[in-house]
């Protein structure tokens, strides 16, 4: 088998090679759980299973795990909008001009809920004394 020269990433192992939960946790800065978690939720994120169920991610599931970080971390959307973001789940916007341009659904604020939830909470308080 011939060797390459690709570099080497922080974990020690070559760029292509498959990494434990476990790695990819640690690396990532997300907890297992979580990885467990969005595997459920997100088709497109399927590592490979060994006997056992051990977890095996290639670098295209890193990458994902990754962009799934940044929109539900980085950007605010929802677990919803992060589905549609990644699997082509895209509305069609028309301009005045008549073009379209498509983009993810955009997502709603969640400060006039908690708002709401807040005012209940008060009324209750209220209600109780």
């Amino acid at each position: 088998m011939e060797k390459t020269n690709l570099p080497r990433s922080a974990d020690g192992k070559e760029p292509g090679a498959l990494r434990t939960i476990g790695e990819v946790a640690k690396a990532l800065g997300i907890r297992q759980h979580v990885l467990r978690y969005w595997e459920e939720q997100f088709p497109l994120l399927r590592p490979l299973t060994r006997a056992g169920g051990r977890r095996y991610y290639r670098p295209e599931d890193v990458a994902l795990i990754s962009r799934i970080d940044r929109l539900l971390h980085h950007e605010g959307y929802t677990i919803k909008g992060a589905k549609q973001a990644l699997g082509g789940g895209k509305t069609t916007i028309v301009k005045a001009d008549q073009q379209h341009e498509e983009r993810p659904a955009p997502v709603e604020s969640a400060a006039p809920l908690i708002e709401f939830l807040q005012g209940i909470r008060d009324r209750l308080a209220v209600a109780l004394d």
